[in-house]
């Protein structure tokens, strides 16, 4: 846990003031605020998916295992970014390597990794459209 996310075991003052039993309801609370460890695999796991260019590299192994100098040319970026940012989706247990001789190969270790980012698209064009429709309004 963060130092933002440490218990200090006291409720606050208000929950007094807004329920008649602040011990049970902050019970209530607690649960459904969810487990802090699986909170930070999960924040773990959106971290890696963060960068633009890791979800690129990630849909360019959508098809199927890929050597660094393949996805080079598919994110149009220098080896040693490409390697970086691979790195941190290896690290993210999202790409797994396999050698072959000089090569290195990449490939999606989870092809499940795939429904999470296609609905995270669909939201972002749900988003847009919203601050889209936003905007003409205020025009």
């Amino acid at each position: 846990m963060t130092d933002s996310t440490v218990s200090t075991g006291e409720l606050p003052d208000s929950l007094s003031r807004l329920y008649d039993d602040p011990e049970a309801e902050a019970a209530t609370l607690r649960e459904r605020a969810g487990n802090a460890a699986v909170a930070d695999r999960v924040s773990c796991l959106c971290g890696a998916l963060s960068n633009p260019l890791r979800l690129r590299l990630l849909w360019a192994l959508r098809d199927g295992e890929c050597c660094v100098c393949e996805l080079q040319a598919a994110v149009d970026a220098p080896q040693s970014t490409v390697a970086s940012h691979l790195g941190c989706l290896t690290d993210a247990g999202l790409v797994t390597t396999r050698k072959e001789g000089k090569w290195t190969y990449y490939a999606v270790a989870h092809p499940a990794v795939f429904e999470l980012i296609d609905r995270a698209t669909d939201l972002a064009d749900l988003t847009a459209e919203g601050s889209n429709e936003a905007t003409e309004a205020t025009e």
